[in-house]
């Protein structure tokens, strides 16, 4: 693969396509992913990362916290819990190392560093209040944590989710609101994205799940699942391809996801209540802010020069 650097124009960075014509040999492309706890950087994004690590952009993911208020779902394993012995944050950072590798991620931080800040749990309940609580912590000191992440690594495109969080978790909530200060004051990035969920595209891959005999889990009600009206999404990334890695990583995470295929294409993972979800052959993003030129199939698509990031490009 070549890659070339920054010119004249002022683009930062690189671009992972193949050039027919000689550029200079410098360093990748670069993706910065911040996720509130172990597991949502493959639920929610895991296809993408496989995907531009596989083409040269060097992927940093950094988690804000352990996990710790996870519910276990293996039987053998539920002494870990919050309840019990308490020990469900550090099991489950042997669960990400694992999941990282199998997208390929080579540049994994905790912010702060491993331990920080602690999972707030879900809305109302007392973990929200506990002195370590990521909900709890103060925000200067967490935005600050992040700017030095990305004033180190600069990105050209950062993703994280939306103002809700995708679902309304407390710590989902916080990431994006330390991500979007971050961003602003460090200055320079590209695009900043929001990770969602297609409606369409959902809806339609639970009802193919519907038609697939022997799913070990319960189909979602209708408007069950968090997803965004399609006319907000900006970019479908193409996953497709890379559906292998983005199911092994959720194995990986086995306190917390349960895996289902039938051999047939269809494809299931469900979390601690059972439900159904569809594994989808693309991820869906909003662009949030920057240059919406070539963003259609590409996080990075026309930054560079109208060359697209990777060399898989819109398909």
């Amino acid at each position: 693969m070549i890659l070339c650097s920054r010119g004249a124009s002022g683009l930062r960075g690189v671009t992972g396509v193949l050039y027919s014509d000689p550029v200079t040999l410098t360093a990748p492309p670069r993706l910065l992913l911040v996720h509130a706890h172990p597991d949502d950087e493959t639920l929610t994004t895991g296809g993408t990362i496989a995907r531009y690590a596989a083409h040269g952009v060097h992927v940093t993911v950094v988690t804000c916290t352990l996990g710790e208020e996870g519910e276990v779902i293996p039987e053998g394993l539920q002494g870990l819990a919050v309840d019990h012995a308490d020990q469900l944050g550090g099991y489950r950072v042997g669960e990400l190392r694992s999941a990282c590798a199998a997208l390929g991620v080579a540049d994994h931080r905790f912010l702060g560093g491993m331990g920080r800040w602690r999972d707030s749990g879900m809305v109302g309940v007392d973990a929200n209040q506990h002195p370590r609580a990521f909900v709890v912590g103060d925000p200067e000191e967490q935005v600050a944590a992040l700017e030095a992440v990305v004033r180190e690594v600069r990105p050209q495109v950062v993703v994280t989710y939306g103002p809700d969080g995708g679902y309304g978790h407390p710590d989902h909530v916080r990431a994006h609101e330390i991500t979007t200060e971050a961003v602003r004051r460090v200055g320079g990035v590209d695009r900043f994205f929001h990770t969602v969920a297609s409606r369409s595209e959902t809806e339609a891959g639970v009802r193919a799940l519907a038609e697939a005999p022997g799913l070990p889990f319960r189909l979602p009600e209708p408007g069950e699942l968090p997803t965004v009206a399609d006319e907000l999404i900006t970019t479908a990334v193409d996953v497709s391809g890379h559906l292998p890695a983005k199911l092994s990583a959720l194995r990986a995470h086995a306190t917390q996801v349960s895996v289902w295929q039938d051999g047939a294409g269809h494809a299931s993972y469900a979390l601690s209540n059972g439900i159904a979800q569809p594994v989808l052959g693309h991820e869906y993003y909003v662009l949030a802010d920057g240059d919406p030129t070539g963003v259609e199939h590409d996080l990075f698509g026309g930054l560079f020069g109208g060359r697209d990031a990777d060399p898989q490009g819109p398909r």
